[in-house]
């Protein structure tokens, strides 16, 4: 296979003449100074895009399983590779990497003692959607749980946090060498994190359940009825360590290509030691039924219909489990449109392909979402659509295992990447509900909250702007990031992850949520999406209006419209909390909250001129243009810390990092040195962030005199 990238300045230019910078490096002329194409490239994008285009995509790619390296997932990144080229995107290619994934091969769950039962591992089928009766679903499963077969008593740990245990062992639960049953509960945690509290505190296996308090019949109607989980529903998922690292757990930092080193089983940091299996809350009842020891706190009993104790001798559980974590091949598809002025440069569209079953919800809502998206974008450009900056659409494959795909691609093409990827917009799954959810770096605020103003609530006719101001309808789905009228700050959890904290670009993560309790399951599937999660797709396509317009106004501004005196006033926020336990008096803090700032007002400074109207003309010359652009692309990579942060360096951003829970965490570098009473780590990240900031007010001051001297 040729391994390409896309085009560089030497390749032909496209005709349309671009608005705002001008041509032959001189000024612009009368016409270009009075027109804006921006908005009718908005309206011809909504125009274009179809409810009914989206509806076909999403029933072709979720009517059969299509797990990474499957037969299907190939043949629907052919699918997709095709397609785009039919849509008239350039540079469609696909990429190939060898990774390390993670199959069942056997896996048996019984109660030994005081009675002997296997339990069922198996979701009920219902006649209203004949997909949950397919035989070809496969074995629930935890990915990369490695093979071993034990018999030990259970204990139950709520959660599986730190604290459960703790709270445990002030009872006098022993737990070396047992078998603890946990739940995926509210806050969610990702269940790697479960796993690896398990391993570090001597358990020898682990069973993760959803509760019906969680995600089942406490919260309403149950699917096919409503939109959360029935008894039998399992989450299957992966349990590797990749807040660690993410990606092939045997090639941290590069990629999986042909002849690359790997690392053996053994030596990867990212793999469990620990035995997991997911299972269902009809086979986690029995279990509660014979389960021994004290009653458990009020707030870890859930909604089945027993008393929850804390267990520590019976029932005795016996795991058997065989699993084959084998190399195999997975498939990226890229395509897009090459920019006129300066097509090396490029925002990046994402969703990924892989899922555990069908995925009706995640991620086939929002492949169905990018396809519709791409499909626009072409016929845009057979209308005359050349953006001043290259667009690209991504298809990722193998994100459920360990956002595998993406970084993969990522680290093979890191350095091209850190010159040229303006930012990177995400979009997992479209549509469970009504509410509009974004969680992003706060440079992108204005892009995000400009398409939020400009596209409607299909419900009420408003703004989807209006709708997210005035705060989320009910509590929705535990899996999926809530928080309306805000941006939240991002965490990690899917494939913005290599591009915002390994390579430090701006990124966002965005979706429409609602009521949501089949993740994972067999349940999420064409019938779910189309009874309950998006019916008639008017969300899905929303998300794609508002995707839309991040892209255009990335690509086609005259200059990146990145908003760094937001960006200073979030991290100003940040140190402020962060001193709250840590420093209250803030003496540690002087120097960096000037430095903040400074950034501030440089950045104030900027604004008119970056973010005035693109009706009016900034009198740069393409080079200059260039040049302010490449200096406001540079400015979030200021933030890279380039050996990393300690203990986890691949993570690489200053700002934003992630806990093992996948939540955000803020001032990685600060907030893990405080945690952990590291005085002299505490010092290096401040004096890391020092450097950052004189860095980015540096290139502010240097904007400032390229923007007042135009031409």
């Amino acid at each position: 296979m040729i391994r390409k990238f896309w085009p560089v300045a030497t390749l032909l230019m496209l005709a349309l003449s671009s608005v705002g910078v001008a041509s032959n490096h001189g000024r612009p002329s009368a016409a270009e100074e009075t027109a804006n194409p921006i908005p009718a490239y908005k309206s011809f994008i909504d125009k274009t895009i179809s409810k009914e285009r989206i509806d076909r995509h999403l029933k072709y790619f979720a009517s059969e399983p299509h797990v990474a390296s499957s037969p299907r997932n190939q043949e629907l990144a052919a699918f997709v590779a095709k397609e785009w080229k039919s849509y008239g995107l350039e540079d469609v290619h696909v990429y190939e990497y060898s990774v390390l994934l993670s199959f069942p091969e056997r896996i048996l769950v019984e109660i030994v003692s005081p009675e002997k039962m296997r339990l069922n591992m198996k979701e009920a089928s219902y006649s209203q959607d004949p997909d949950t009766s397919r035989a070809d679903v496969g074995l629930p499963y935890n990915a990369y749980s490695p093979t071993g077969d034990l018999t030990a008593p259970v204990v139950y740990a709520n959660s599986g946090n730190p604290q459960d245990y703790d709270a445990l062992e002030k009872k006098g639960v022993k737990l070396g060498g047992k078998i603890a049953l946990v739940r995926y509960s509210a806050p969610y945690s990702y269940r790697g994190f479960k796993a690896q509290t398990a391993e570090r505190r001597g358990l020898a296996g682990l069973l993760i359940y959803s509760d019906p308090k969680d995600d089942g019949a406490s919260r309403g109607p149950v699917f096919p009825a409503g939109p959360w989980g029935p008894m039998s529903h399992i989450q299957r998922g992966g349990i590797p360590y990749d807040f660690i690292y993410p990606g092939d757990p045997l090639t941290p930092g590069w990629a999986s290509v042909a002849g690359a080193r790997r690392l053996s089983l053994e030596e990867s940091a990212a793999l469990p030691k620990i035995i997991s299996v997911p299972i269902s809350a009809e086979d986690a009842l029995p279990m509660f039924q014979a389960m021994s020891g004290d009653e458990a706190p009020r707030e870890w009993q859930g909604a089945l219909p027993v008393k929850y104790r804390m267990g520590g001798e019976s029932p005795v559980i016996h795991i058997d489990i065989k699993m084959d974590n084998s190399v195999r091949t997975i498939t990226n598809v890229l395509g897009g449109i090459r920019g006129k002025e300066d097509p090396e440069k490029f925002v990046l569209l994402g969703n990924h392909r892989d899922a555990w079953v069908f995925g009706g919800l995640d991620p086939s809502s929002g492949t169905a979402c990018l396809m519709e998206l791409a499909r626009a974008f072409g016929e845009a450009r057979k209308a005359g659509f050349v953006p001043r900056r290259s667009i690209y659409f991504a298809n990722w494959d193998a994100e459920e295992f360990t956002l595998t795909g993406s970084t993969e691609w990522g680290e093979e093409y890191r350095e091209r990447l850190s010159r040229n990827l303006i930012a990177y917009l995400n979009v997992d799954s479209s549509a469970s509900g009504k509410d509009f959810s974004v969680s992003a770096v706060p440079c992108l605020s204005r892009v995000i909250l400009d398409a939020i103003r400009d596209v409607s609530d299909p419900a009420t006719g408003k703004k989807v702007y209006e709708s997210w101001k005035a705060g989320s309808r009910k509590k929705g789905t535990i899996a999926v990031a809530g928080g309306a009228a805000e941006i939240n700050p991002i965490g990690s959890g899917s494939d913005h992850t290599v591009f915002l904290n390994h390579i430090c670009a701006p990124a966002l993560d965005m979706s429409f949520n609602g009521d949501y309790g089949v993740y994972h399951s067999r349940y999420d599937d064409y019938y779910w999406m189309t009874h309950f999660g998006d019916p008639g797709m008017p969300y899905t396509a929303a998300l794609a209006k508002i995707w839309a317009r991040q892209a255009i106004d990335l690509s086609s501004r005259p200059l990146l419209p990145l908003d760094y005196e937001a960006y200073a006033a979030a991290i100003k926020d940040y140190l402020d909390k962060w001193a709250k336990p840590f420093d209250p008096s803030k003496k540690k803090l002087g120097n960096l909250f000037g430095l903040v700032e400074e950034m501030r007002k440089n950045a104030s400074a900027l604004n008119p001129s970056i973010f005035a109207s693109p009706g009016k003309v900034i009198l740069l010359s393409v080079e200059k243009a260039k040049e302010a652009n490449r200096l406001l692309l540079a400015i979030e990579r200021d933030f890279s810390l380039a050996d990393g942060i300690p203990n986890r360096n691949w993570f690489k951003h200053l700002v934003f990092g992630t806990r093992s829970t996948y939540a955000a965490l803020l001032l990685p570098e600060l907030q893990e040195a405080a945690e952990a009473g590291n005085a002299q780590g505490v010092a290096a990240a401040i004096a890391h962030l020092e450097a950052a900031l004189q860095k980015i007010n540096a290139k502010l001051k240097a904007l400032a005199g390229l923007l007042g001297k135009g031409s």
